[in-house]
């Protein structure tokens, strides 16, 4: 009988080894360029895709800032409370009357989204803060309520509302009505 032994591994097998994985890497490396440029630019991004939002990670109470289309927006988890206190508010009381309803979904009323530019000058206004509980404008003191209307201040508009819709219970795009 013959005994048949595994062949030694030699230089050379190590050699076409190691070419195989850097010609493996050069063709991963040519080819990522050209999967990649099928992504969109960033101006296209900016431009007004429409984005989504995952909303179970947001609490009552909680605001979340994003930017679209280069613009910043506010989304609010508004609390019970809150909702309560801006639909009580009679529009006589308000500097630019609309009233809470018209400003959010129907059946949505815990979810306002807004533009994050105060109206008067374009600062960014903080949360939670002003006499209303919503927003205040360190600029120039305007003073804004939980739903985004104008109380107090030299701005005269309310913060706008974007255009957004529903995409289930738990997602929100920001982009088209």
């Amino acid at each position: 009988m013959t005994a048949i032994t595994a062949p030694n591994p030699s230089r050379r097998d190590f050699l076409y080894l190691a070419t195989g994985v850097a010609a493996a890497a050069g063709v991963a490396a040519a080819a990522w360029p050209l999967v990649d440029q099928m992504n969109p630019d960033r101006k296209t991004i900016a431009s007004g895709v429409p984005i989504e939002i995952d909303l179970a990670p947001i609490a009552p109470g909680q605001i979340l800032s994003l930017i679209w289309r280069g613009k910043p927006i506010f989304v609010r988890h508004r609390t019970a409370q809150e909702i309560a206190a801006e639909e009580a508010t009679p529009l006589s009381a308000l500097m630019d009357p609309q009233a809470d309803a018209d400003r959010v979904k129907p059946g949505k009323a815990q979810w306002l989204v807004v533009y994050a530019s105060c109206t008067h000058l374009g600062c960014i206004p903080l949360g939670h803060r002003g006499d209303w509980g919503g927003w205040f404008c360190p600029c120039h003191g305007s003073q804004y309520d939980a739903s985004g209307r104008v109380r107090r201040g030299p701005a005269a508009l309310n913060l706008p509302v974007p255009p957004y819709s529903f995409v289930d219970d738990t997602t929100l795009r920001i982009g088209e009505a």
